[in-house]
């Protein structure tokens, strides 16, 4: 295009900035329609199957069935194998994790919720007991919405159900609790209404709770008790479901190492004492709990500041606790047996186990003879197994023909039977989802599975010959035994084969989707690159260029610094360490910016005032990612927890407590002066004025939360509820104003630099308000910092630049936005959150709510989640092109420039947030294989999907707001 034409279409086009904004909504289209495309291939749920398992399926089976003479025990029929128990009492302790169940000895370091749930030890240590500890191991992701799927089909959960946890779907493949109710196992529920939502027409009676106020520690966990005790008594039910909740809100408010943790950790020992209490007074021959088998176990564990999601040992390794309330030995091969033995803090020796989560819903439909689940991969337990199922009643071999086998033979005997229904319904599973899904598990994958299992079958022939010989010709048992240790083995083998080939190559990836996906990702950097030389030729027709175009070193920096962060992601160690990695490279361009300050002598004071800011927010980011909670040092009384000093010294408490009302004051002062100093008038005054006066309503919930007043229950409402509400409120009624003032204000053909200063001085204060209180007292702090580093970085802009630079060329402002985006990283990590589900700070959702609402509290996280990243960050950026004045440029050019260069800077950001997120798509393409894919490349995609998707939406927001 001539210069002529590009004048021409200037005075056409430039002048209507609805360009503006179709170019950001394409963009944002874009990346939506890549994100998608590349998401339906990588995060593809598992095929779930349609087919049930049935009482008569077990005739399809090599195996042996139940007794036809004995088809009706307890009321309910016998299908696949003989009941072992006649009712199940299943306890569960969300987010129970192993070492509060397991004594101390067991680890290297004794902690203070260690060893407060003594009934465990008590019944585990009694001689001849029928109790057991056992460590579970969940697989990732560890919501609890995962784990309750995974535990009742005994299949391996999905990452994109991830999603769900906050509106449970119905599960409709075939689970355990669906067996239970259509093979007459009459089941009671009570607690987290995750089952209801899960299971809605499974249950005889339920007694549901709401369950996502994490701040509610007490509600669900009373409403388990209410009901509980009472239906102990009661034959009403097969089995009964109580899952209580206080940990798991303990843990996400308060931390492991809480009081409120060791408070809930003590009333769940009392409870539970209770429960075996009741449960052991009614077990006598003929009583109500005669053959009940009681398990108290966890659906997933929780790090140390009381998250879980991921696939870290902590949040993996929960527990369960085993008793069966039927007296008999229970015989198990030593082969078998997995026990580890310690002496606890009473000397008592005891013994734990361990158990795969995968097992938990083969075992159990084993134990209560109903049909496993239809795409169930578990083995059944052999030691839960052999803990309620005595050998003498499980027998189906005939015991009465006269043959003296030991009980640990007649265990063997029923045992390999179980575990050849367990294996033939696997071998059928894998079979018809192998057929029936798109892909399927590869020839390779089956050939082996098929062999594995020919060889388990053929022994199994002879092993079924050598039980009939046995029952007729004593002579012949003597053998018997090892045959049947044999079997079990190539039993396990196979089972241990198909959960490792389903853990490995579970989720089927469609390469052509990803590719798809990064391809069109790809073309969004090219239209980023291609707009911004665009707009370099149309500011240059304005500005025509003085002598030769050269790029600073500050330029190259920036660039590098760009393409270092994004090539980090291909490591796993870089993602882990991102925050710093972040910081690094900010400190690093802190110290370039101090030199050239040093060297020019000038700007001294901004470029040491950025330097020693970078070192105060990787502190933030230390404790983000340390294992107490980030939120101790600001939210809790005692924040001497967190930096491990006596909470004797009081000094660290105040300093605490004193920083943020001074960081608030502060930014309050700074908000005073912009008014006082700037043509900051009419709309753009009130909403100013708006967020001081929010400023003092935060100090006074901080206030409130003090010791200076009674803890009466107004106090706690206005604290609790009220101010939050009317910080909201007063949120939305700023950016209404806002909104207004665009549709309403007069166009001003001067002053846009300053113009633009207020505007956004405005929309930065209207968010900052919300964004505070959810993040709690640190929120002052870390705005204070953003607001300093900002300064600088906008201060520091000129230092490189000539008379004429900052007009020439997209470069000129390459520097700045990379700092500006990397400052927004450090940020998003030294608020305590990280690119995984458990850096999710889900209290921040129910600042001023109890009660859940799904769009009310995925709103409020996304804020406090993103406002700080990527919220703050975009609206701020026009102060960066503000501060270049322009004195030398005519009025009427002034506009069309100042906003040309805006809207390459707004492009700039969204390239470098687009390279980071191609880096990262390219990352998990490359790591689809990876041990660690579900608990960190997964996640860290997740994140940088939804970080790009709302920096393009608030760009698009932006575009509205200020290109006027």
């Amino acid at each position: 295009m001539s210069k002529s034409g590009e004048v021409q279409w200037k005075s056409e086009n430039l002048g209507k900035w609805r360009w503006v904004f179709m170019v950001f909504l394409g963009i944002l289209t874009l990346h939506g329609l890549a994100i998608l495309v590349f998401t339906r291939g990588f995060l593809l749920t598992r095929t779930e199957l349609s087919q049930f398992s049935h009482c008569s399926d077990i005739q399809q089976s090599p195996c042996f069935s139940p007794p036809q003479d004995d088809q009706m025990v307890n009321h309910s029929r016998v299908c696949w194998t003989k009941p072992a128990v006649d009712r199940i009492v299943i306890i569960v302790l969300d987010a129970l994790r192993y070492d509060f169940v397991a004594p101390s000895s067991f680890f290297e370091e004794k902690k203070p919720w260690m060893d407060r749930l003594q009934v465990f030890h008590k019944l585990a240590s009694q001689p001849g007991s029928f109790a057991k500890i056992f460590k579970a191991i969940a697989d990732p992701p560890t919501t609890s919405l995962q784990r309750l799927k995974g535990l009742t089909t005994g299949g391996l959960p999905t990452f994109i159900d991830v999603g769900n946890s906050f509106g449970a779907p119905a599960i409709v493949e075939d689970n355990l609790i669906y067996q239970m109710a259509k093979n007459g196992k009459r089941v009671v529920m009570m607690g987290d209404d995750t089952w209801v939502q899960l299971f809605p027409q499974h249950f005889n009676i339920s007694h549901p709770f709401p369950s996502f106020n994490v701040k509610d520690l007490d509600t669900v966990d009373n409403g388990c008790i209410e009901h509980l005790f009472p239906y102990l008594y009661k034959e009403d039910w097969d089995v009964l479901i109580a899952h209580f909740l206080g940990v798991d809100h303990a843990g996400h408010i308060f931390g492991v190492d809480s009081p409120e943790m060791i408070e809930k950790l003590d009333q769940y020992n009392g409870i539970l004492e209770k429960v075996v209490d009741v449960l052991e007074s009614q077990s006598g021959p003929g009583g109500l709990h005669e053959n009940t088998l009681l398990l108290v176990m966890g659906d997933h564990g929780q790090t140390i500041n009381g998250d879980h999601g991921g696939g870290a040992p902590e949040e993996v390794e929960t527990s369960l606790f085993a008793m069966s309330l039927q007296k008999h030995p229970s015989s198990l091969p030593s082969e078998t047996d997995s026990l580890s033995c310690r002496l606890d803090m009473e000397k008592r020796k005891i013994c734990t186990s361990s158990i795969e989560q995968l097992d938990f819903a083969t075992t159990v439909s084993a134990l209560l003879g109903i049909p496993y689940p239809f795409g169930s991969i578990g083995r059944v337990n052999p030691e839960l197994y052999a803990l309620a199922a005595g050998s003498w009643n499980l027998d189906i071999f005939n015991p009465e023909s006269g043959i003296n086998l030991s009980r640990l033979e007649r265990w063997m005997q029923n045992y390999v039977n179980v575990l050849c229904v367990n294996t033939w319904q696997v071998k059928r599973y894998i079979d018809v989802y192998s057929a029936s899904s798109v892909i399927g598990f590869s020839d390779k994958d089956m050939s082996h599975v098929s062999n594995l299992y020919a060889e388990a079958h053929d022994i199994w022939l002879y092993t079924k010959e050598a039980v009939l010989k046995c029952k007729s010709e004593s002579e012949s048992c003597s053998t018997l035994l090892p045959q049947l240790k044999k079997q079990v083995e190539a039993y396990s083998n196979f089972l241990s084969s198909i959960a490792a080939l389903a853990r490995s190559k579970w989720t089927e990836f469609n390469l052509k989707m990803m590719g798809a996906g990064l391809c069109i990702l790809v073309l969004s950097l090219f239209v980023h690159i291609f707009t911004i030389k665009k707009l370099d030729k149309l500011c240059s027709c304005y500005l025509p260029r003085s002598g030769n175009f050269v790029v600073s070193f500050e330029a190259i920096f920036a660039y590098a610094a760009v393409l270092i962060r994004a090539f980090s992601f291909l490591s796993n160690s870089f993602i882990l360490e991102e925050g710093k990695t972040a910081n690094f490279l900010l400190a690093t361009a802190g110290m370039l910016q101090l030199r050239h300050a040093i060297v020019k002598k000038k700007m001294l004071l901004e470029g040491l005032l950025f330097v020693l800011v970078v070192p105060l927010l990787r502190f933030g980011i230390e404790l983000g990612q340390s294992k107490q909670a980030v939120n101790s040092l600001f939210l809790k009384s005692f924040a001497s927890w967190t930096v491990s000093i006596d909470n004797s010294t009081n000094l660290w408490i105040y300093v605490a407590d004193i920083l943020p009302f001074l960081a608030l004051v502060f930014l309050a002062y700074i908000l005073y002066k912009s008014i006082r100093h700037s043509c900051c008038r009419g709309i753009f005054k009130y909403v100013v004025v708006g967020t001081i006066f929010t400023s003092s309503l935060i100090a006074m919930s901080w206030a409130l939360d003090g010791n200076i007043f009674s803890p009466s229950a107004v106090i706690v409402d206005i604290k609790a509820y009220w101010i939050p509400r009317i910080i909201y409120v007063i949120g939305l009624l700023q950016l209404l104003l806002l909104a207004i003032s665009q549709l309403c204000g007069k166009e001003k053909t001067s002053r846009w630099e300053e113009d633009t200063i207020v505007k956004a001085t405005a929309m930065l204060s209207a968010w900052s308000s919300t964004i505070i209180i959810l993040s709690g007292k640190q929120g002052p702090l870390v705005a204070l910092a953003a607001v300093i580093q900002g300064w600088c970085i906008i201060r520091l802009m000129t230092l490189e630049r000539g008379k004429n630079d900052c007009y020439e060329s997209s470069t000129s402002y390459s520097s700045p936005v990379a700092k500006w985006s990397l400052l927004a990283v450090c940020l998003f990590f030294c608020t305590g959150h990280w690119c995984a589900f458990d850096g999710l700070r889900y209290a921040a959702a129910f600042v001023g709510f109890d009660e859940f609402s799904l769009v009310r509290q995925a709103a409020l996280l996304t804020i406090d989640t993103f406002g700080f990243s990527h919220i703050l960050p975009v609206m701020g950026l026009p102060l960066i092109v503000a501060a270049c004045r322009r004195p030398e440029v005519q009025a009427e050019k002034r506009k069309q420039l100042f906003f040309l260069q805006l809207c390459q800077v707004y492009l700039m950001y969204g390239l470098i947030m687009a390279i980071s997120m191609t880096l990262t798509i390219i990352c998990v393409t490359i790591q689809r294989r990876h041990l660690m894919v579900w608990g960190l490349f997964a996640p860290k995609f997740v994140f940088d999907a939804v970080g790009l998707l709302l920096t393009d939406f608030f760009i698009c927001f932006a575009s509205l707001y200020y290109f006027t």
